[in-house]
């Protein structure tokens, strides 16, 4: 696939400039109008990342927009029936509930490549999205239109290894997943989670997370010594000078490492859980 633009640039390389004349408002591309929109127009948007919405935050936008108006166009794309929300949810509900009849939008022609992007990219950019939104968005990116880590990176201006990171939560069991969504478990918690390599054990420390609200580091004391056991009697590697190479590997890379050690050769086995899982071993061996 050809290499896209990055577009972690900000909202505001998103939104085109606009400009005024005696014939209206229009942007820098006159395929791209402002216009007041009926609500009862504009559908959601099939590719929101967000499942959760904070009645809190829209209780405060909704006193705002109540104050001030809908300061902030919502964007969005024509459809055969009307119009499709593409960013600015929480405005278009906040105004709904108001039962203001029109709001100001921005009409954008886009694909569904890049409705997906833009609507990923406002709520990674406002830091609305929780890790398990992020994560499963990411995975419909690579999974639905062929994004490679890279890709995914370059698009919301992020490093490659947070992508990776922010991937690699899809591999936890689903109750630690929902327990993350819940902001129950911080995105550390799952980090030190990961290096243990048995769900029924993750599930068990997190479950102890929970009760004792532990804090990172102290889940990442309580996991070093599980994951060491784990993998010594997995591979029962006896030179102790090996095993401890083992482990240190081990710690750097996030997962169970072999070495089968002979005299004068020997084989380095890493073992890895998921295709993503190997993109994020390959990330940390190349740095």
């Amino acid at each position: 696939m050809e290499k896209r633009k990055a577009l972690g640039r900000g909202l505001q390389a998103l939104i085109p400039e606009v400009t005024h004349d005696d014939s209206g408002v229009f942007t820098k591309d006159t395929k791209e109008y402002i216009l007041d929109i009926n609500t009862s127009e504009i559908t959601p948007n099939q590719y929101q990342p967000r499942t959760d919405f904070s009645q809190e935050k829209l209780d405060e936008l909704i006193a705002s927009i109540k104050e001030k108006g809908v300061v902030q166009p919502v964007l969005v794309r024509r459809t055969t029936t009307g119009y499709e929300l593409i960013a600015g949810e929480r405005r278009l509900r906040a105004a709904k509930a108001l039962q203001i009849e029109k709001i100001p939008a921005i009409v954008k022609d886009v694909d569904d490549l890049n409705a997906m992007e833009l609507a990923i990219i406002e709520n990674v950019q406002r830091e609305d999205l929780n890790p398990m939104e992020e994560a499963r968005a990411y995975a419909r990116l690579k999974h639905e239109f062929n994004f490679t880590q890279e890709m995914i990176a370059q698009a919301v201006g992020r490093e490659r290894a947070s992508v990776a990171n922010i991937l690699r939560l899809l591999n936890l069991p689903k109750e630690v997943q929902q327990y993350i969504q819940d902001g129950k478990l911080m995105m550390g918690h799952a980090r030190a989670l990961l290096a243990i390599p048995d769900k029924s054990r993750q599930l068990k420390i997190c479950d102890k997370i929970i009760k004792k609200d532990l804090s990172v580091r102290e889940v990442e004391q309580l996991v070093k010594p599980h994951a060491a056991i784990k993998t010594r009697s997995f591979y029962r590697t006896e030179d102790p000078q090996v095993r401890s190479v083992e482990e240190s590997l081990q710690e750097v890379l996030g997962t169970r490492v072999k070495i089968q050690h002979g005299k004068k050769r020997g084989k380095l086995i890493i073992e890895y859980l998921s295709p993503e899982d190997l993109e994020r071993v390959v990330d940390i061996i190349k740095r």
